[in-house]
């Protein structure tokens, strides 16, 4: 009997964790050939989340819950976290906030037992305002046409992994993860399953205008050169028109005098200081990185696993790399 292993990341969820398990529950259920675990991966919530994980997991084996020690701003390490945790043939990834239908989950297992090693969700439709839809719109192509590799349009991280993807993935020394990137990344055989991203059933969303602008800076900045050649475009570009100024105006003062030309100069001034602050700005950046990657930190800390007190003995410890970190209390449960 193949397992799947459905990953869910959550912040302040609790109005959504028992309708989502629900779903879930009711959805795998219809698919009795399959072994699941549901793994819910809690990115420091200040609500009740905690006490609902820790009902879940007593009145249900297959739930287990990881907690994160610190609040790393982003579901990219969550989903990374339930990723190295587990322990199925195939995972599923998807948010907390209901957004994604798990209803749709058989067509993912349908397409992987068909041969493909990953199965993404496009959005075909959004329930958003319409800003937002605009802005999301014009990010996913703007992204595809900046990146060095083929990243599908409006795909998020809901989709199905197998097991080997999924190894290969956990395998990479990344600090700063943007998983759909790295799945693109990985290849293997992949297709996408179209649905309809529903409103959040409950609770407000997490993200802001400056949280979606610091995505949109990691993922182009992750797999992107275009900026960096931008830059040197920028440069050559900078130097012919230096270049031609100063012999429009050598020319000038050999032929008719010194040019009285004081505000053009001035403004010219202005714009290439403008650029040359710009360039900087697109090199830190990509500096910031490689100084938040050679520090080495893990990208997140486990702080502890809840799960089935049954089988609280029998586990065994959490799956941890050389740059994934776990406190102690991590390889017990909770009971």
């Amino acid at each position: 009997m193949k397992k799947i292993s459905l990953v869910t990341a959550c912040y302040n969820e609790e109005n959504n964790i028992p309708q989502l398990y629900n779903r879930v529950i009711t959805v795998m259920n219809q698919l009795p050939h399959y072994d699941y675990e549901l793994i819910f991966v809690d990115n420091v919530s200040t609500d009740n989340s905690t006490a609902l994980y820790h009902q879940l997991t007593q009145q249900d084996p297959r739930v287990h819950a990881l907690l994160i020690a610190r609040n790393t701003g982003n579901s990219q390490t969550s989903f990374m976290a339930g990723m190295q945790y587990a322990s199925g043939d195939a995972v599923i990834l998807f948010d907390g906030d209901l957004q994604e239908p798990p209803e749709i989950i058989p067509q993912f297992i349908e397409r992987w037992e068909a041969g493909y090693d990953v199965v993404y969700g496009v959005r075909k439709k959004r329930k958003e305002s319409l800003p937002r839809r605009v802005c999301y719109f014009v990010f996913y192509r703007m992204f595809k046409l900046l990146s060095y590799l083929d990243i599908p349009l409006d795909a998020g991280d809901f989709g199905l992994m197998s097991k080997r993807v999924v190894d290969v993935i956990k395998q990479l020394p990344e600090k700063d993860l943007y998983l759909r990137g790295l799945r693109a990344w990985a290849g293997f055989k992949q297709t996408s399953i179209f649905y309809e991203r529903e409103a959040r059933f409950a609770g407000v969303t997490s993200n802001s205008f400056f949280g979606n602008v610091y995505w949109v800076k990691k993922a182009i900045i992750n797999f992107s050169y275009k900026p960096l050649e931008f830059v040197s475009r920028i440069a050559f570009g900078s130097a012919s028109i230096t270049s031609c100024l100063a012999a429009f105006y050598l020319y000038r003062h050999c032929t008719v005098g010194s040019p009285n030309g004081f505000p053009t100069l001035l403004m010219f001034i202005f714009i290439f200081g403008t650029l040359q602050l710009l360039a900087l700005a697109i090199l830190a950046e990509y500096i910031a990185r490689i100084f938040h990657e050679v520090k080495g930190r893990p990208p997140f800390i486990v702080a502890n696993v809840m799960h089935h007190p049954v089988i609280s003995n029998t586990m065994q410890p959490f799956n941890q790399k050389e740059h994934y970190a776990t406190s102690p209390k991590s390889t017990q449960g909770t009971s």
